[in-house]
């Protein structure tokens, strides 16, 4: 299918690994102009330089920057001041016993998280509007629906995100402007190959075993039962961010392998 991207400007934020760097490649084979995002200069640029090496031609740029602060937000958008496409994808995750998670943790999930996204979809989407077209999409969570409870400041704020993207939806009625969320089940991106790996390790078996006792235990609803790659999430992002979904804004979308027992 041709998603209608070429030459739109896409920013994929927190696009060094994971979900977010497979959201950046599927958009630049696309024939968009790709930002990648990260927090250090020598990650964004090993990342860049991997995209061009993989895809000659592509237009794939990057900038440095913690969007986890106000000022890094906005020296992100002193470099990139107009998109046509943002997928806001930074995120942290942390599991820790509910009574021992502090205010200060609070608020840095928040800041990450949610406050990101805020910031950079309140200064994309006045150009996004004045252009009638663009993509403004949240990469939100399964557990923005099922909250864990090892990590119940994660879930707040993937939900917190679902109610910014239906209610900034909302805000753009009649326009060429969309905005959904998309929700990711378990996931084997960077971090969680790296906390399976290191279980694994521990007990002194492979990774294919603690990810079937995952599963069972912890997951037993999935409907693949197992994780979903983070190209089969950036699948539907890319869809999402394209022309073809013109009629799709205000939805929370799954790509969570069933998990969640709901027909809706």
């Amino acid at each position: 299918m041709e998603l209608g991207l070429k030459g739109r400007r896409a920013l994929v934020t927190g696009s060094t690994a994971g979900i977010g760097l497979a959201t950046a490649r599927t958009l630049a084979r696309e024939g968009a102009r790709v930002t990648v995002n990260g927090r250090t200069s020598e990650r964004v640029q090993s990342t860049v330089d991997a995209l061009r090496a993989e895809l000659p031609g592509s237009a794939v740029d990057g900038i440095a920057a913690d969007l986890s602060t106000a000022s890094g937000c906005d020296e992100l958008l002193l470099r990139v001041p107009e998109v046509d496409v943002l997928v806001n994808n930074v995120g942290i995750f942390e599991p820790k016993p509910f009574e021992q998670i502090p205010d200060a943790d609070w608020l840095r999930f928040f800041e990450t998280n949610v406050l990101s996204g805020v910031r950079l979809s309140r200064h994309y989407v006045g150009g996004m509007r004045s252009r009638d077209w663009g993509r403004i999409v949240f990469v939100s969570s399964e557990s923005a629906l099922q909250i864990p409870t090892e990590m119940i400041h994660y879930g707040m704020t993937k939900t917190a995100q679902l109610a910014i993207a239906r209610g900034l939806a909302e805000t753009l009625v009649g326009t060429g402007v969309t905005v959904n969320s998309v929700l990711p089940g378990p996931t084997a991106s960077e971090g969680v190959g790296g906390f399976v790996a290191k279980m694994a390790a521990d007990r002194g078996v492979d990774a294919g075993t603690v990810e079937k006792e995952f599963f069972a235990s912890a997951r037993p609803s999935s409907v693949i039962q197992r994780f979903a790659t983070p190209d089969e999430v950036a699948a539907m992002i890319a869809y999402v961010c394209s022309a073809q979904a013109s009629a799709t804004t205000g939805a929370a979308l799954r790509v969570d392998g069933g998990v969640l027992r709901s027909i809706a």
